[in-house]
Protein backbone atom coordinates (compact mmCIF):
# COMPACT_ATOMS: atom_id res chain seq x y z
CA UNK A 1 0.00 0.00 0.00
CA UNK A 2 1.34 3.42 -0.97
CA UNK A 3 0.44 6.97 0.00
CA UNK A 4 -0.79 9.46 -2.59
CA UNK A 5 -1.52 13.18 -2.36
CA UNK A 6 -4.32 14.39 -4.60
CA UNK A 7 -4.59 18.13 -5.18
CA UNK A 8 -7.93 19.31 -6.50
CA UNK A 9 -8.84 22.60 -8.18
CA UNK A 10 -12.47 23.69 -7.79
CA UNK A 11 -14.74 25.34 -10.33
CA UNK A 12 -15.00 29.10 -9.61
CA UNK A 13 -18.58 28.91 -8.27
CA UNK A 14 -18.03 25.82 -6.11
CA UNK A 15 -19.95 27.13 -3.09
CA UNK A 16 -23.21 27.32 -5.04
CA UNK A 17 -22.73 24.35 -7.35
CA UNK A 18 -21.69 21.84 -4.68
CA UNK A 19 -24.91 22.00 -2.65
CA UNK A 20 -26.89 19.25 -4.47
CA UNK A 21 -23.86 16.89 -4.32
CA UNK A 22 -22.32 17.70 -0.93
CA UNK A 23 -24.08 15.03 1.14
CA UNK A 24 -23.15 12.25 -1.30
CA UNK A 25 -19.58 13.57 -1.58
CA UNK A 26 -19.07 13.62 2.20
CA UNK A 27 -20.66 10.17 2.60
CA UNK A 28 -18.29 8.77 -0.04
CA UNK A 29 -15.20 10.34 1.53
CA UNK A 30 -16.19 9.22 5.06
CA UNK A 31 -16.67 5.68 3.74
CA UNK A 32 -13.21 5.83 2.16
CA UNK A 33 -11.77 7.09 5.45
CA UNK A 34 -13.46 4.28 7.37
CA UNK A 35 -12.03 1.77 4.85
CA UNK A 36 -8.52 3.17 5.41
CA UNK A 37 -8.33 4.69 1.92
CA UNK A 38 -8.36 8.39 2.98
CA UNK A 39 -5.97 9.57 5.70
CA UNK A 40 -6.96 13.23 5.65
CA UNK A 41 -8.92 15.59 3.44
CA UNK A 42 -10.03 19.17 3.30
CA UNK A 43 -10.27 22.34 1.24
CA UNK A 44 -7.85 25.24 1.20
CA UNK A 45 -9.05 27.85 3.69
CA UNK A 46 -8.58 31.10 1.78
CA UNK A 47 -9.08 31.29 -1.07
CA UNK A 48 -11.52 28.39 -1.17
CA UNK A 49 -10.36 27.19 -4.59
CA UNK A 50 -9.15 23.66 -4.10
CA UNK A 51 -8.43 20.82 -1.72
CA UNK A 52 -5.88 18.27 -0.59
CA UNK A 53 -6.73 14.61 -0.01
CA UNK A 54 -4.20 12.02 1.14
CA UNK A 55 -5.04 8.50 -0.01
CA UNK A 56 -3.71 5.03 0.80
CA UNK A 57 -3.94 2.83 -2.28
CA UNK A 58 -2.16 0.20 -4.33
CA UNK A 59 -1.65 2.48 -7.33
CA UNK A 60 -2.47 5.87 -8.86
CA UNK A 61 -5.09 4.05 -10.94
CA UNK A 62 -6.88 3.00 -7.77
CA UNK A 63 -6.83 6.61 -6.50
CA UNK A 64 -8.25 7.74 -9.83
CA UNK A 65 -11.03 5.17 -9.61
CA UNK A 66 -11.93 6.23 -6.06
CA UNK A 67 -12.06 9.85 -7.18
CA UNK A 68 -14.18 9.03 -10.23
CA UNK A 69 -16.77 7.37 -7.98
CA UNK A 70 -17.32 10.67 -6.14
CA UNK A 71 -20.34 12.93 -6.70
CA UNK A 72 -18.15 16.04 -7.08
CA UNK A 73 -16.16 14.37 -9.85
CA UNK A 74 -19.31 13.23 -11.62
CA UNK A 75 -20.77 16.76 -11.36
CA UNK A 76 -17.54 18.20 -12.80
CA UNK A 77 -16.87 20.38 -9.75
CA UNK A 78 -13.14 19.72 -9.96
CA UNK A 79 -11.39 21.33 -12.93
CA UNK A 80 -8.02 19.71 -12.30
CA UNK A 81 -6.75 16.83 -10.20
CA UNK A 82 -3.05 16.13 -9.63
CA UNK A 83 -2.22 12.74 -8.12
CA UNK A 84 1.30 12.17 -6.85
CA UNK A 85 2.85 9.37 -4.85
CA UNK A 86 3.95 10.83 -1.54
CA UNK A 87 6.79 9.71 0.72
CA UNK A 88 5.75 10.80 4.20
CA UNK A 89 8.90 11.56 6.18
CA UNK A 90 7.60 13.20 9.35
CA UNK A 91 4.26 11.99 10.68
CA UNK A 92 2.32 12.74 13.84
CA UNK A 93 -1.05 11.63 15.11
CA UNK A 94 -2.92 14.67 13.80
CA UNK A 95 -6.07 13.66 15.65
CA UNK A 96 -4.21 14.49 18.86
CA UNK A 97 -3.48 18.08 17.76
CA UNK A 98 -6.19 19.01 15.25
CA UNK A 99 -9.94 18.98 15.71
CA UNK A 100 -11.55 18.49 12.29
CA UNK A 101 -14.31 20.87 11.27
CA UNK A 102 -17.66 19.15 11.19
CA UNK A 103 -19.29 19.58 7.78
Amino acid sequence: MKTYAAIFTFVPDIMERRLPYREAHLKHFYELRDAGKILLAGPWADPYDGALVVFRAESPDEVERLIQEDAYYQARLWTNILIREWDMVIVTDVSAVITPKVP
